[in-house]
């Protein structure tokens, strides 16, 4: 899209929860240049610890385990906690995860929002009080969420940038 001129990173924008929100996290850390938005949303993050967090153990099946070395090397260089770096010029993101989350945990979003605060690097942070593993637990707070997260890609795609 950019190579042919559709849009330019001011305007690009990417969403993705739960494994997307995991692809997310991948793209935000390896090509912060491509995106203006990015949504992190309930993510798999801290892919070096994955099997300590929350349902992570059950996981080793798809993402393998870190203790093979091939395994480990391969997210070395690909998990975002892990890539997340101070010098580097990343797009302010919307992470969003929900306290009782048990598959993903709020831990990985609430680790990787706390390594961006320490480094410095703006972002903003919703933890919805209720809900699992999605947007909510029931219609209403699902519509909060999306809300938010619509106002957020209106005003980081949409918006022009204040002067």
């Amino acid at each position: 899209l950019i190579a042919r001129k559709e849009t330019r990173p001011r305007r690009l924008g990417i969403m993705g929860g739960s494994n997307g929100g995991l692809l997310m996290g991948v793209e935000f850390t390896q090509h912060p240049e491509l995106w203006n938005a990015v949504v992190i949303d309930v993510p798999l993050l801290d892919m070096m610890r994955i099997s300590k967090i929350a349902a992570g153990a059950s996981w080793e099946g798809e993402y393998g385990s870190v203790d093979d070395p091939a395994v480990r090397a391969f997210w070395e260089k690909t998990s975002p906690y892990q890539n997340l770096r101070k010098d580097v010029k990343y797009p302010e993101p919307f992470i969003f995860t929900t306290t009782k989350d048990d598959r993903v945990g709020p831990q990985h979003a609430r680790k990787f929002a706390a390594r961006m605060e320490e480094m410095g690097l703006p972002f903003y942070y919703y933890e919805n009080t209720e809900g699992g593993h999605s947007s909510g637990a029931n219609l209403k707070q699902q519509a909060h969420t999306n809300a938010l997260q619509m106002v957020y890609l209106t005003r980081k795609l949409m918006d022009e940038p204040a002067t």
